[in-house]
């Protein structure tokens, strides 16, 4: 396991791969850019104020809110964004790392959609875990690492599954090896608190699993 996890952050920084995570950046950064004018018009349109002193100081304030706001959603909206490239990604590792074996399908536009959203959702659902638990002392960042290693390992492992299986078979597979996958989801949750780093999560998370899918189907651990 640790050996794919060096070669799937070797992948990070290959020239394929940077193209994919350049891609994402860029992408990431133009829709933070115009939610955060969304935003803006929104609360211009809403918020009134009788001085246009205090206007202008309420819209600076606010506008600096946003981008604060806007910086926890970056890792998230990179998760979504990613989504649409994985399979590039994942076609790419099994090319190359696994050259005898045959090549995973695609996923349907709809189910990339779908895969996209369900990234989204498990990053900010086990970050808001997180959150809610920090209250408790002592216990925050263990909260953080067992939230991102169960929803980031169960849903990119099942992706790199459906490649090759049925979405049934590909959760019974997941819940068969629910230990090692756990195990790998925690590496990822690992990478997950490294900043600026992070940014590259689904890249390096995407071909993780996907040579542990690869593995865990090489040795018969279906059921």
């Amino acid at each position: 396991m640790i050996s794919d996890a060096l070669a799937a952050l070797s992948d990070v920084v290959s020239r394929p791969f940077r193209a994919v995570l350049l891609r994402t950046l860029g992408l990431t950064l133009a829709a933070l850019v115009a939610l955060w004018f969304v935003l803006i018009s929104l609360f211009d349109h809403f918020v009134t104020l009788p001085w246009s002193w205090a206007e202008t100081a309420v819209d600076w304030l606010a506008g600096a809110g946003f981008v604060v706001a806007l910086v926890f959603l970056v890792a998230p909206v990179s998760s979504l964004v990613a989504g649409f490239f994985l399979d590039e990604i994942a076609g790419k590792v099994e090319t190359t790392a696994f050259p005898a074996d045959p090549v995973g399908r695609g996923l349907p536009a709809v189910q990339t959609l779908v895969t996209s959203v369900k990234f989204f959702g498990a990053v900010i659902l086990a970050n808001l875990v997180a959150l809610v638990l920090l209250l408790i002392p002592g216990i925050n960042l263990v909260a953080f690492l067992l939230a991102n290693a169960y929803l980031l390992g169960r849903e990119y492992f099942e992706f790199a599954a459906l490649r090759h299986r049925g979405y049934e078979e590909a959760r019974a597979l997941r819940r068969a090896n629910g230990g090692r996958i756990f195990a790998a989801g925690l590496i990822v949750a690992l990478f997950v608190m490294i900043p600026i780093v992070n940014l590259a999560t689904p890249l390096f998370a995407a071909s993780f699993m996907v040579r542990l899918h690869k593995r865990i189907s090489a040795e018969g651990r279906a059921y």
